[in-house]
């Protein structure tokens, strides 16, 4: 099974039309469209998809995150963070295009994302970035896209993944977490295909 996008390879930077934030003084809103993404050859016995893109270098602790005159140690440990949930794809889905699911960034986030018929989309961690901010503080849905803090010396990796199951749809409702889907698909799983791309709002930082 293989993932592939038009928009960026994998192991290469992931362009900022499809990030949340962008480069600037220290930075800004960007586009956040969702990336075209297409994939083949799952098994026979598909049933349906699961797609998830999620970063595992964001920083454990949130002391020097965006705090001038201070960066995010390299070697600071690192946890996830979700930037797409998005279940019950119909099995003939084998493509999405750029800007398909998401074309902007939605203040308190979207209500009723873009999907595939059928598709059921889950809560990102934007959610709780956000919780208590007065502009931008709600229930996050769907695709946002990167935004890593802009004084961190780590390159971000997104980890899109698409995930083969043996089930037609899982008993998910909309705004379910990583942790419901994860325990969701246990046991149905066939087949998965992953794409990597890079993204840093830090200069300092190739990528």
């Amino acid at each position: 099974m293989q993932l592939r996008s038009d928009n960026f390879d994998d192991g290469q930077p992931i362009p900022a039309e499809f990030a949340f934030g962008k480069r600037a003084d220290p930075f800004a809103l960007s586009d956040n469209l969702s990336p075209h993404l297409a994939w083949k050859n799952a098994p026979s016995a598909t049933r349906s998809f699961v797609l998830t893109c999620i970063d595992t270098d964001v920083p454990s602790r949130g002391d020097d995150v965006n705090q001038k005159g201070r960066s995010v140690p390299a070697d600071l440990p690192r946890v996830e963070f979700t930037h797409w949930l998005m279940a019950n794809i119909p099995a003939e889905c084998g493509e999405l295009a750029a800007g398909a699911c998401s074309d902007e960034v939605t203040p308190r986030g979207k209500r009723e994302p873009f999907g595939p018929p059928g598709s059921v989309q889950g809560v990102n961690d934007f959610t709780g970035w956000f919780s208590g901010d007065a502009d931008m503080g709600g229930e996050y849905l769907g695709y946002d896209g990167p935004c890593p803090p802009w004084n961190d010396a780590l390159l971000h990796h997104y980890h899109f993944k698409i995930h083969a199951l043996d089930v037609a749809a899982l008993p998910l409702i909309k705004g379910f977490s990583l942790a419901e889907l994860r325990a969701a698909m246990v046991g149905h799983v066939l087949a998965e295909a992953e794409l990597v791309g890079t993204y840093s709002l830090n200069p300092a930082v190739a990528g």
